[in-house]
């Protein structure tokens, strides 16, 4: 699994380096660090007036932030191929 991080200009003023630190811990508390390819990303095409935008293999979710990132890493990492 790949998993990208936007840290372009708009994402990053929205925190997008918050959501990378929540990746990280996420990906090593449920041991998956070795089978998901984590990076960042400049610009994905998705901007949205709130939270960081991520693509998970071929999918692109907008709208991530601290508050909701729990249930966006339970659907698309925990609920997709690794599941």
């Amino acid at each position: 699994m790949k998993i990208s991080i936007c840290v372009g200009s708009s994402c990053h003023l929205k925190g997008s380096y918050d959501i990378i630190n929540l990746m990280k811990e996420h990906l090593e508390k449920n041991d998956l660090t070795d089978r998901v390819e984590l990076s960042a990303a400049f610009c994905l095409g998705r901007c949205t007036s709130t939270g960081v935008t991520i693509q998970v293999d071929d999918e692109i979710i907008t709208g991530v932030c601290p508050d909701n990132f729990e249930s966006v890493f339970n659907q698309y990492v925990l609920g997709g191929k690794l599941g």
